[in-house]
C-alpha cells in the first residue's frame, strides 16, 4: 500500500462515519417522535393542530370526507444503505408509519402501519443530457 491510500484510507472511514451517522440519527428522531405522538395525540384534535404540532406527514391519502395522515416511524426498512445513509422518506421505500386518520378535519384514530411510498403524483421536472453532450429540457407532465 502506498503513501497515498495510507493518507485516504482515515479521510474515507472519518466521512463514513459521519454520513453513517445521518442515517441513523434521523431513525432515532423518527422513532423518538412517534413515541412522542403516542403520548400525546387526543381525539377530537384539528388537521391544523396536529400540523401545527408535528409537522407535515410523509404520506396523506384523501378518501371523501377522511384522511389518513402517515409520519415515518422506521421508513427504510428494506434498504439497508438508506437506514445508514439516507436522511428522508422516498418512493419505494417499505417500513412502518404511525397512521393518524380524520374524519371532517378532526383526529378520530391512530395506529401503526407499514406502507410502501408511492410514487410521486403530478407535474415534475427533469432534464437529460442530449446527443453530444448537449443539455435538452425533458418535461414530465
Amino acid at each position: 500500500m502506498g503513501w497515498l491510500e495510507l493518507k485516504i484510507l482515515p479521510v474515507l472511514a472519518i466521512v463514513a462515519t459521519a454520513f453513517g451517522g445521518c442515517g441513523l440519527a434521523y431513525d432515532a428522531s423518527t422513532h423518538a417522535r412517534a413515541w412522542h405522538m403516542l403520548r400525546s395525540l387526543k381525539p377530537g384534535e384539528s388537521s391544523l393542530e396536529v400540523h401545527q404540532n408535528w409537522g407535515e406527514p410523509d404520506m396523506r391519502q384523501y378518501v371523501g370526507h377522511k384522511q389518513i395522515w402517515s409520519y415515518a416511524i422506521q421508513p427504510n426498512s428494506n434498504d439497508v444503505a438508506a437506514t445508514l445513509l439516507y436522511t428522508s422518506v422516498k418512493p419505494g421505500d417499505n417500513g412502518s408509519f404511525l397512521d393518524l386518520k380524520f374524519i371532517d378535519g378532526k383526529l378520530v384514530s391512530w395506529n401503526k402501519a407499514e406502507h410502501t411510498v408511492p410514487a410521486k403524483q403530478g407535474a415534475g421536472f427533469g432534464y437529460g443530457l442530449g446527443p453530444g453532450g448537449g443539455v435538452s429540457n425533458i418535461g414530465h407532465f
